[in-house]
């Protein structure tokens, strides 16, 4: 197995665990937000999605598909277009809604453009420095890997939330 046959599975299974939270989610339990003060699924699926746009972008020189395919306009949340969650306040967590539709193909679009760049890497480029404010410098491995985590982190945190219906909580 080739590494970028690797990472494919790997976001591949994000948006399959993705696609399989949003599915027949109700409005209600997608902006719940379990213990009053928790992540809620919108804003965990927006969340994420920026994250793997904004990283895999920077990484692959491409503009982020948030702007370039019109998602921060089609969203129309009343956050600086940027934005991408980290650091955000209770207000901000509340501000993020969006349909399960609208989540979905924003996360299906950014998950296009990641599958494109990573179809064109050889193993050789994941040492190609991305970013060096950091010691050691981060690679583009690194920052895939990187993403890979985090956005693993937040859809199973998603999945969990939706989940907390059905179990009556």
């Amino acid at each position: 197995m080739k590494s970028n046959e690797l990472l494919l599975d790997a976001f591949g299974r994000i948006h399959d665990t993705v696609a399989a939270t949003l599915e027949g989610v109700d409005d209600e339990s997608l902006v719940r937000r379990p213990a009053g003060s928790g992540n809620s699924i919108a804003w965990l699926i927006w969340h994420l999605s920026r994250v793997e746009d904004v990283q895999v972008a920077a990484a692959a020189g491409l503009e982020q598909v948030w702007t370039s395919q019109g998602f921060a306009g089609r969203f129309n949340l009343p956050l600086p277009e940027r934005d991408t969650g980290y650091g955000h306040t209770s207000d901000k967590v509340d501000a993020v809604q969006a349909r399960p539709e609208l989540l979905l193909e924003y996360y299906d679009a950014v998950h296009r453009q990641t599958v494109g760049f990573l179809r064109t890497l050889g193993d050789g480029d994941l040492d190609r420095i991305v970013d060096t404010r950091w010691n050691p410098p981060v690679t583009v491995g690194v920052r895939l890997v990187s993403t890979i985590a985090d956005c693993l982190q937040h859809v199973g945190q998603a999945a969990y939330a939706k989940g907390l219906k059905s179990s009556g909580r």
